[in-house]
């Protein structure tokens, strides 16, 4: 429950946690929360790459954009953390905080900042907490399907092609995401398209664009179309920017566009007046940012991209957002960039949420506090290695302690050379029980070829290419085994997203979420949940077939072998099982079987 709001400074009371537990909080004249409270795990904060528990570290929450091996930095943070004693707090500001998590927890907050205290058990505390932000959003059913991309397809052939290959390997796919769609340049015009440029607020509509002589989208409402009549829903990426062009390149219509949000005020500004640009050194240097506490602005931004959602188009990658890297800049709403540098990546994701409808997805990289309304975050860049594999479980976790109900990541990494066969294989079946499945691919050479080379030749993270990689056919038969698998479970994973919704519960958890008490669960963060009947425990190490899993109070099964297992107790899996997934002796799960939903018990 949510047991106090605490306003200005002065503050001191001793708080009951229940079982003879007390935390003492109190706020002082210096800025500064102290907090005396009795706990081993701590959990939230945001999407953490280095731990789930954060016990022993101190914590800034900035969203700070980084290309792959993120530590302890990341692209969606909030300040708030819960403890497994019962304790939370919410600090609401847009600024930075600075968390020290030691014996006695020590915040270092703005005077002006209200401060939320939860008590209960964690479920209830994270409840709470997405309770004071929008509703959580259920996504579409498709959203639970598998999600295919690679940034170099830029043509329609491209797709035409991912389709028949999809098609021939037999493998199920229910969302396509293009990246290099656009002209890049305005970010909401197809390439090769030939228009009228027009510096006005309003949109185009399809029918202002000639396609004949464009080498890359010859019909993309067309395409569409055929997407629709063959399941599958297209996504498109979006980036914040009035794009700072490269030197050899030119954009009339951006030209236009960026003189109307100079004269009506779209962009954010400098204190002087004039537009802020990304600094250079930095992702998309040059560029202006749209100011999304302007309701012009977004009444122009969305104008623009309306004829997009008209042709069919399902629902945005809403990459990046990480853009304020002054505090020197006002917003519309008065803000600074102090307040703003964390507060803008929501305020863009919230912005596209409420031009989509609820039959439409986004898929966003950053966030802040009240990320949980505007599924899904994703987890962003990350190399093709071992050690990547085991950050992004962290993250996982520690976004569903900081209220993200839906979670994802790229199959096999995003970024170098490509992945070893069984890094692929571990990271798909750990994927298959994630709330969305999603492969994806840097472009050809490398996102940052000079900081990080990518695979020669075609780096698509496909199961076929990587299949052909390695020269090894029979791996695309393997692969197929669990995508089929996710299809057999996506009526599980669509009950567990409904459920997640209306109790705001993660659908992807740490074990300590539900067994709070369970002193063992404190510091796992290599298993979890998966809705409410299966535990996953995934293969972290290189060739691994067999490995320890802890299993909580009750009977579990294996979900491949039907082995039962007592709980409260660690055992080795078994290696005759395909992976360490465990079903609640007294569940029931929904499972698709050749087009019909049957219902599966555990053991």
């Amino acid at each position: 429950m949510i047991f106090e709001i605490i306003k200005g400074q002065g503050y001191q009371k001793r708080i009951p946690l229940g079982n003879g537990l007390y935390a003492q909080i109190r706020r002082t004249e210096a800025e500064k929360l102290v907090i005396d409270v009795p706990y081993q795990g701590v959990y939230g904060l945001g999407e953490k790459f280095d731990s789930v528990n954060q016990k022993g570290k101190t914590v800034e929450t900035q969203v700070i954009e980084k290309f792959c091996n993120q530590g302890n930095i990341s692209y969606c943070v909030t300040p708030f953390f819960i403890t497994d004693s019962g304790f939370g707090i919410y600090i609401k500001t847009g600024k930075k905080t600075v968390i020290s998590l030691q014996d006695e927890i020590i915040c270092e907050i703005p005077k002006e900042a209200e401060v939320t205290v939860f008590t209960g058990s964690i479920g209830e505390i994270i409840q709470d907490y997405v309770g004071l932000f929008q509703k959580p959003k259920l996504p579409p059913r498709y959203a639970f399907g598998i999600w295919v991309s690679a940034n170099h397809w830029n043509c329609e052939a491209d797709v035409d092609r991912l389709l028949a290959e999809l098609e021939e390997y037999r493998f199920p796919a229910s969302v396509i995401v293009l990246e290099a769609w656009s002209d890049e340049a305005t970010f909401y015009i197809w390439n090769g398209a030939e228009y009228k440029p027009e510096k006005s607020k309003e949109g185009f509509s399809y029918e202002d664009f000639d396609f004949r002589n464009s080498p890359y989208w010859k019909d993309p409402k067309g395409m569409i179309e055929k997407l629709h009549e063959k399941g599958k829903k297209l996504v498109l990426w979006q980036i914040p920017v009035f794009k700072g062009m490269e030197p050899d390149r030119t954009s009339e219509q951006l030209d236009l566009d960026k003189e109307y949000a100079i004269e009506h005020g779209l962009a954010v500004l400098n204190k002087d007046g004039t537009p802020y640009e990304i600094p250079e050194g930095n992702w998309f240097e040059g560029s202006y940012i749209p100011d999304f506490t302007n309701e012009k602005t977004r009444e122009f931004w969305f104008r623009k991209r309306q004829y997009l959602t008209d042709i069919g188009v399902d629902g945005f990658k809403t990459d990046g957002g990480e853009f304020i890297y002054s505090k020197d800049v006002l917003f519309s709403d008065g803000t600074d960039g102090e307040e703003g540098k964390n507060q803008y990546c929501q305020d863009y994701i919230n912005a596209y949420s409420h031009f989509i409808t609820e039959d439409q997805v986004l898929f966003s990289r950053a966030g802040y506090a009240g990320a949980s309304g505007t599924p899904i975050l994703w987890a962003g860049d990350h190399q093709s290695t071992n050690d990547e594999l085991k950050n992004v479980l962290r993250a996982a976790l520690s976004s569903a302690m900081s209220g993200i109900l839906f979670w994802s990541f790229d199959i096999g990494g995003f970024a170098g050379p490509l992945p070893s066969l069984d890094l692929y294989r571990r990271s798909t079946q750990m994927a298959v029980f994630t709330p969305v499945m999603q492969w994806h691919s840097e472009p050809d050479g490398g996102q940052f070829r000079e900081l990080m080379p990518g695979a020669e030749g075609n780096n698509e993270r496909s199961p076929w290419n990587i299949a052909m990689a390695y020269n090894k056919p029979e791996f695309i038969e393997e692969m197929r085994y669990w995508h089929m698998l996710r299809k057999a479970l996506l009526p599980y994973i669509y009950e567990s997203a409904q459920t997640a919704v209306r109790e705001s519960r993660p659908m992807m958890r740490p074990l300590v979420f539900d067994y709070q008490a369970d002193r063992a669960v404190t510091d796992i963060e290599d298993e979890y949940l998966f809705g409410d009947s299966l535990l996953v425990a995934p293969f972290m190490e290189e060739d691994q077939t067999s490995r320890k899993v802890y299993l909580p109070e009750g009977k579990w099964h294996d979900l491949f072998t039907g082995r039962c297992y007592e709980g409260k107790k660690w055992h080795e899996s078994d290696r005759k099982s395909r992976l360490p997934v465990y079903i609640k002796a007294d569940a029931t799960i929904p499972v698709d079987h050749n087009g019909k939903t049957i219902m599966v018990k555990g053991g």
